[in-house]
């Protein structure tokens, strides 16, 4: 693939309903109902709310038999209604229950995790080599039946594999790895190519994006080797809500669709499934609309590995690059201009770490508690304060004595000057800038080309929007997305955000900070890994996670799932620190890491049961 030049992955078209997928088609955008597959009536209703908001598929869960024969009702009810948006049935645990779907439903999604193997225990297993090809060979016995009804049903399949709940199997044999997500899918594709069925999609899904980008790049990958050409469903399951829950998403989303990956989005958030539409929706348009850009003519670092990469090596200036975690650089140009430096303060733990004021220092006793960039003509040497210069200017940068400066760079202004400059001055921290359509492509060409000179100056990636405060969600939208992948590579020893709008700097600041945790890069404060909810979900889900939000949200740095059932409830949340999980209707278990502390608890009680389990661990500081 092309780092630098975005063009999208050329897919087979597949067949779902009558809204095809892949190939020459549009990105699709879809959402699931949370309403219970048993009550016809109201998912209708959704999943009319769902394709009236843009939808283009809709998916419900089908626990059992009974749920996958109403699909039959739904199907007609829908139609009834003029509406001709494909149903996708949701199968996990029961492979009868597939078989059943297909009969009634546009496209059946399966879980390799559970559906021959049995639901994950977390359990180490041995097998010799004849043993494990024996369990393939199960696979496929109860695998190829489902595919024939499809095939004579006109029904699409999507093999969806959720890091949360990977067999036993896979794991003992991969470990937790992007290696064994990625063949748990494989199996189910080669028996698809072996029978030459193709009406195929395949997702794989984590709540953590780091893994998520890694899996899906590394399939992609194998699938070219083997010479498939499938298309993609991309998603960060469990995402969570409001602002965090669309942040995450599109840091990991975007950051696939960036490089040209994926057929059809879906964010999942723990809101009201046509909520999640417009969201899809500006996050593919964002993206797409660089196709056909000017080309950037950029070449790869020799030691980059797109598909496992690690963090570039640099030498650490000061608090920014070696091993330090990316910083926050913020602007604040414009309280200078209108004299309002005291009218701002920043929201406790977003302060960033560097603020660039331009001309003019604040008053010091109306400063942050962070430090300060100016112009370089300006610079006079006082404490906790820093140059920063333009291309232009690098005779000044030669003779300015500062310990720590800052270089305004482009791609195209990297000259031969340039590069001699950074070479003698290693205190100097580079900001990328970009103007392109395609900046992800202008940032990662500057980088790698200081990494093929061996120029190992940390790099702050500068991003620059144009929203008014009504507009905070398309800003957030399309700065985590251009910022996903440079994280993830491993390019980026910064961020700075500026908006030329009214957008506060506080909000502005926090989507900075956002950005970073949901990279897994830099925690700022208590994560919340939280499902989107369904027909499963055994519980209030949306008011539950508010009242857990508003109790624990002071705990920085704390992970907490909040999981509707028990489907991906352990798995998806591993590395939480507590979890949550529908156990019955009505009722929940608690979880400290993967260990089941408490079953069964009703849920009006839980959430109170869950505060006593964190203090109980010391887990929960003293309120200031």
């Amino acid at each position: 693939m092309d780092l630098f030049n975005y063009c999208r992955r050329a897919t087979r078209e597949v067949n779902i309903g009558g809204t095809p997928l892949g190939g020459r088609h549009p990105i699709r955008v879809q959402s699931m109902t949370n309403t219970v597959t048993m009550d016809t009536e109201a998912c209708v209703a959704q999943t009319l709310r769902i394709a009236e908001a843009g939808g283009e598929y809709v998916r419900l869960t089908t626990q059992g038999v009974r749920e996958a024969e109403n699909l039959k009702a739904i199907n007609a009810g829908v139609r009834a209604a003029g509406c001709n948006v494909p149903l996708v049935a949701d199968v996990h645990f029961n492979p009868r229950v597939a078989d059943v779907a297909a009969l009634y439903a546009e496209k059946v999604r399966i879980n390799p995790g559970n559906y021959v193997d049995a639901a994950r225990t977390f359990k180490h297993l041995e097998y010799t080599d004849e043993e494990y090809a024996g369990e393939l060979r199960k696979i496929e016995e109860r695998f190829v039946p489902f595919l024939h009804i499809c095939r004579e049903n006109h029904t699409a399949v999507r093999i969806g594999v959720n890091h949360g709940s990977l067999s036993d199997r896979i794991m003992s044999r991969y470990g937790d790895t992007p290696e064994g997500i990625v063949e748990s899918c494989m199996e189910f594709l080669r028996i698809c190519v072996k029978e030459d069925f193709r009406d195929v999609v395949i997702s794989i899904k984590a709540s953590n994006t780091a893994v998520m980008v890694r899996s899906v790049r590394l399939l992609a990958d194998v699938m070219g080797r083997e010479g498939m050409d499938f298309p993609l469903h991309l998603g960060v399951t469990e995402a969570g809500d409001g602002e965090d829950g669309r942040i995450k998403s599109a840091v990991g989303i975007g950051a696939l669709l960036a490089d040209g990956l994926g057929d059809t989005v879906r964010v999942s958030l723990s809101e009201a499934p046509e909520a999640e539409i417009p969201v899809a929706r500006k996050l593919t348009e964002y993206v797409t609309r660089r196709a056909g850009h000017l080309m950037i003519p950029g070449e790869a670092a020799s030691d980059f590995d797109f598909l496992r990469p690690v963090r570039r090596h640099t030498a650490a200036v000061g608090n920014i690059g070696g091993d330090n975690v990316p910083v926050v650089m913020a602007d604040r140009m414009d309280l200078e201009a209108s004299g309002r430096w005291s009218a701002f303060r920043p929201v406790e733990d977003f302060q960033p770490d560097y603020i660039y004021c331009g001309r003019h220092l604040p008053p010091r006793e109306e400063r942050e508690q962070a430090a300060y960039i100016v112009d370089a003509d300006l610079w006079t040497g006082e404490a906790d304060t820093y140059p920063a210069f333009p291309y232009n200017m690098l005779p000044l940068l030669g003779a300015c004595p500062a310990e720590r400066k800052f270089l305004f760079l482009c791609y195209g202004a990297l000259t031969e000057e340039v590069r001699a400059c950074l070479k003698y001055h290693p205190e100097v921290v580079v900001i990328s800038q970009s103007n392109h359509p395609n900046r992800l492509g202008e940032h990662r060409a500057l980088i790698h080309e200081l990494t093929r000179e061996g120029l190992d100056n940390p790099v702050i990636v500068f991003q620059q929007y144009s929203h008014n405060a009504a507009e905070k969600e398309d800003f957030q939208i399309e700065s985590a997305a251009d910022m996903g992948a440079l994280l993830f590579d491993g390019l980026c020893d910064g961020v700075y955000l500026y908006n030329n709008g009214d957008l506060s700097h506080a909000d502005i600041d926090a989507t900075a900070f956002s950005i970073l945790q949901a990279a897994r890069l830099r925690t700022s404060k208590t994560e919340y890994i939280s499902c989107p909810g369904c027909g499963r979900t055994l519980y209030d889900l949306e008011a539950t996670i508010a009242r857990i939000k508003a109790a624990t949200s002071h705990l920085k740095g704390l992970k907490i799932g909040i999981m509707g059932c028990i489907v991906n409830g352990p798995g998806e949340m591993a590395d939480a620190d507590y979890g949550y999980v529908g156990a019955a209707r009505g009722k929940v278990s608690l979880y400290k890491k993967q260990e089941c502390i408490e079953k069964n608890i009703p849920a009006e009680e839980a959430v109170e049961k869950l505060l006593q389990l964190i203090r109980a661990n010391g887990d929960e500081p003293a309120k200031t």
